[in-house]
C-alpha cells in the first residue's frame, strides 16, 4: 500500500513543473492567496469579469484538500434546514438553487475547455445505516422541495449500491464526482499564466482601497483588493481564527474491483455517504476502484498541522475496517492507497463568505469536507465582493460563533471527537447510548455548534 500525503488522485493526474515564484514587485486588480479550488475559481471568474488578477500560492496548486479529497461534488440540498435556520427559507432555497448552477458549471466547464476530470452526475445518495440515523433523512426529506431531494425505500437504495448496512435512503439527482485533481490542476493549467507558486504570504496590509501582499521568496503585491481562499490556514488568520477549528479525513482505495462493484449493482456512478456525523463517503472510480473516506481522522492544534491529518496508519487501518464493514467483498482485496488531508471545519457547518471589516479583504472558508461543488460557488461570490459588487451568494453567519482558542479547543474538541464515535459505534450495534455519551455529544450544539450538516 502506498500511503502519502498526497495520494492516488494526484499520483494518476500526473506531475506538474512549479510556476515561478513572485520575486518582485507586482500590481493588479485583486490578488488572490491560496490556490486551492476557490482560490482558482475567483480568479477564473475574475478573469471573465476582465480584471487582473495576480494568485500567490506557497506550495504547488491543487496539492492540498482540492487534489486530495473524495471527489463529490455536491450541491447544498441536505444542508437546506441548517440554511433555513440561519437565513429564513427563501434565502435558503436560493442558495441551494446556486450551488445546484454551480455542479452544472463545473462539468460545463470540463467540456468546453477540454478538461477530462471524469465529471460524471450520477447523483448522491445519502443511507442510513442505523435506526437512530433515519432522523437526519427525515428533517432533510421534511425541508427541500421532492423534485430536488427524494427519499429512497430499503429496496431502491440497495438496488443502487446492495451493502448489507443499507436501511434506506435520499437521493439528490443534482450532484455528481470527478476525479478531484484532474479538475483542480486543469484549473491550474488555464490559469498558469497568473499563478505564482512557492510564494508563501508573510503579511497582508490592508487599507480603505489598497491592500499590499508580501510573500517570503522577496515578493510584494499591490492590488485593490485582496481573496483569502487558504482552507484551514485561514485558522492562523487573526480575525478568523476563532471561526473555524480544523478535523481531518482519511480515504483508502482498493485495487480494481470491477467484480464486487457489479455485484452491489453499484453501476450509476453515484457517490454515497452514511447519515453519521464522522461520516462515511465512498464512490467509484473510472478504473473500476471503490474509494472509501472516514471523516473521523484527528484534530489539528490550531493551524498546525504537522503532518498527523495527511498520514495517520492508525485511522487508515480503521477506515479499511470501516470498508470491509460496509462492503464484505472488499475482504481480501488489495488496498493501494491511503492519505489523508485538512478538513476547515465551520461551526455552523456551512461555508463563510464575506468581507473583513478592515478593508477590501474577502474570504471563503468552512466548506466542511464539501467544498468541491461550492467552492465554485464561493469563486463566483468572491469575484464579485471583489469587483465591488453586491451579491446574494454571500454566506456569513448572522451571528457567527466562536471557536475556543488553544488548547481548550483541541482538547474540547478531542474529547467530543471520541464521545461521537462511541455514540455512533452504539447505535449501529443497536446499543443503547449512556448518559455521560449523550451529554457530551449535546455539548458543541448548547454552545450554538452544529457537529452535523
Amino acid at each position: 500500500m502506498v500511503h502519502t500525503a498526497h495520494g492516488y488522485w494526484l499520483a494518476e493526474a500526473g506531475p506538474v513543473t512549479p510556476a515561478p515564484a513572485l520575486e518582485e514587485e507586482a500590481s493588479a486588480d485583486v490578488v488572490i492567496i491560496g490556490g486551492g479550488y476557490t482560490g482558482m475559481w475567483t480568479a477564473w471568474q475574475l478573469r471573465e469579469r476582465g480584471a487582473s488578477v495576480l494568485l500567490l500560492e506557497g506550495e504547488l496548486c491543487g496539492h492540498g484538500p482540492s487534489g486530495r479529497n473524495g471527489g463529490f461534488c455536491e450541491t447544498l440540498w441536505t444542508h437546506l434546514p441548517s440554511l433555513v435556520e440561519r437565513f429564513g427559507r427563501e434565502r435558503a432555497l436560493e442558495l441551494c438553487l446556486a450551488s445546484g448552477e454551480s455542479v452544472r458549471s463545473i462539468g460545463a466547464w470540463c467540456e468546453e475547455e477540454g478538461v477530462d476530470a471524469w465529471f460524471t452526475p450520477g447523483g448522491y445518495v445519502m443511507a442510513s445505516t442505523a435506526p437512530a440515523h433515519d432522523a437526519v433523512l427525515d428533517e432533510i426529506l421534511a425541508a427541500a422541495p421532492g423534485d430536488r431531494v427524494r427519499p429512497l425505500s430499503a429496496e431502491e437504495t440497495r438496488a443502487r449500491c446492495d451493502s448489507p448496512r443499507f436501511r434506506r435512503g435520499l437521493l439528490v439527482a443534482d450532484d455528481a464526482t470527478v476525479q478531484p485533481a484532474r479538475l483542480a490542476l486543469g484549473l491550474r493549467a488555464k490559469l498558469l499564466d497568473v499563478i505564482r507558486e512557492r510564494s508563501r504570504v508573510t503579511a497582508v496590509r490592508s487599507g480603505p482601497r489598497e491592500v499590499v501582499v508580501e510573500t517570503a521568496s522577496g515578493g510584494r503585491v499591490r492590488a485593490g483588493a485582496a481573496v483569502l481562499a487558504m482552507n484551514a490556514a485561514t485558522r492562523g488568520v487573526p480575525p478568523l481564527r476563532h471561526r473555524l477549528s480544523v478535523t481531518s479525513s482519511h480515504i483508502v482505495l482498493t485495487e480494481p474491483v470491477p467484480d464486487v462493484i457489479e455485484d452491489l449493482g453499484w453501476t450509476g456512478g453515484e457517490c454515497i455517504t452514511d447519515a453519521r456525523t464522522f461520516v462515511h463517503y465512498f464512490r467509484t472510480t473510472r478504473d473500476g476502484r471503490i474509494a472509501f473516506g472516514w471523516g473521523g481522522g484527528r484534530l489539528a492544534a490550531g493551524a498546525r498541522l504537522h503532518g498527523k491529518v495527511e498520514v495517520d496508519p492508525e485511522v487508515a487501518t480503521e477506515t479499511h475496517a470501516h470498508l470491509v464493514d460496509m462492503f464484505p467483498q472488499i475482504e481480501g482485496r488489495a488496498i493501494t492507497h491511503a492519505w489523508g488531508g485538512p478538513i476547515d471545519v465551520s461551526p455552523s457547518h456551512l461555508p463563510q463568505i464575506g468581507t473583513l471589516d478592515d478593508g477590501p479583504v474577502h474570504y471563503a472558508f468552512g466548506f466542511t469536507g464539501n467544498g468541491v461543488g461550492p467552492s465554485h460557488l464561493a469563486g463566483r461570490a468572491l469575484a464579485a465582493l471583489a469587483s465591488g459588487e453586491s451579491t446574494d451568494l454571500a454566506v456569513t453567519d448572522p451571528n457567527p460563533v466562536r471557536v475556543p482558542g488553544e488548547p481548550l479547543a483541541i482538547t474540547g474538541g478531542t474529547l467530543v471527537r471520541r464521545a461521537f464515535l462511541r455514540k455512533e459505534r452504539l447505535e449501529e450495534a443497536g446499543a443503547r447510548v449512556d448518559l455521560v455519551t449523550r451529554a457530551a455529544v449535546a455539548a458543541p450544539r448548547a454552545l450554538g455548534m452544529h457537529v452535523a450538516r
